[in-house]
């Protein structure tokens, strides 16, 4: 697991690794087995590794957003250079 000191002291983890944390966090609660204090840490551990991968696919979203507007902006003057140059 990486550990790279975020903020509040909680680990920071790739999109992947939180996932696969996850999913096992998951079936383990799944399974059942443990005591009630085991479940509630794992589903709070499930809480945080939630959080986790939705801040990744919401900075995913932001990039993706960001590029396709760039690439419409580039498209809009390429076509507004054309237009200047007299093609249609």
């Amino acid at each position: 697991m990486a550990k790279t000191g975020g903020k509040n002291g909680e680990d920071v983890l790739g999109y992947e690794q939180a996932r696969e944390e996850l999913l096992d966090v998951v079936r383990r609660l799944e399974t059942g087995g443990g005591t009630l204090e085991e479940s509630l840490a794992l589903w709070e551990r499930g809480e945080e590794l939630a959080r986790v991968c939705e801040r990744w696919l919401d900075g995913a979203r932001a990039r993706l957003d960001a590029a396709l507007a760039a690439d419409e902006e580039k498209d809009a003057v390429d076509g507004a250079e054309d237009t200047e140059d007299g093609e249609s």
